[in-house]
């Protein structure tokens, strides 16, 4: 694993012209609809019921001809990415909107859950089906799959907002609409501590 540091500098020396933004996934609510959806998630204590794996959430599955899902995200997300036949990608440019970093390696970049699987597991999946564990998952039609730097999202691991945000402040009002999107749509708790970060971000909004 390479030290963020020499990542960064490494995408320093790849940049794409300054211009560049991150590019966002679907779904993101208004500043509006976020507090009136953080507004109606179930606050529950965190309690860890056990038996957690990421395998009981089939992740990166077919998404269409060779393209599984990580690669999907890779190609909605970047500039100019070019596939083999394989899908994999080649070429592109990356930009990260957790911590503004600029790449262009797909080694580079990490496809985050944006509520984590370990996170929906103790707040609501551990109940699910393997099948709708799968769809969330794998969930294009919201903004949970984002490309981020790599080791940005290893640094967040299964952490809610309470206890890890996003290097740039300037993305905590996406970061926690996105995250409260997510939530929301998955009918998932939340736990007090989580939903004071969350209010506290979306009024940076």
């Amino acid at each position: 694993m390479k030290f963020y540091i020499l990542l960064a500098a490494a995408g320093l020396a790849n940049a794409a012209p300054a211009t560049l933004q991150a590019r966002a996934p679907p779904g993101i609510p208004s500043k509006a609809t976020a507090q009136s959806q953080l507004a109606a998630l179930t606050v529950k204590s965190y309690v860890d019921p056990g038996g957690y794996s990421r395998d009981l959430f089939p992740h990166w599955i077919t998404q269409s001809g060779t393209c599984n899902i990580r690669e999907y995200v890779l190609k909605r997300d970047g500039t100019s990415v070019v596939t083999n036949s394989a899908c994999t990608a080649t070429s592109g440019t990356w930009v990260s909107p957790y911590d503004g970093a600029t790449w262009t390696a797909a080694s580079d970049i990490d496809i985050d859950h944006m509520v984590p699987l370990k996170n929906a597991w103790v707040n609501g999946a551990s109940s699910w089906t393997t099948s709708k564990r799968q769809e969330f998952a794998n969930d294009i039609s919201s903004p949970q799959l984002w490309a981020v730097t790599d080791n940005v999202n290893q640094a967040k691991s299964d952490m809610s907002p309470d206890a890890w945000k996003p290097p740039l402040t300037s993305f905590y009002c996406t970061y926690a609409k996105s995250w409260v999107a997510v939530k929301s749509k998955w009918a998932l708790t939340i736990t007090s501590a989580e939903k004071t970060a969350l209010t506290s971000m979306i009024n940076t909004c």
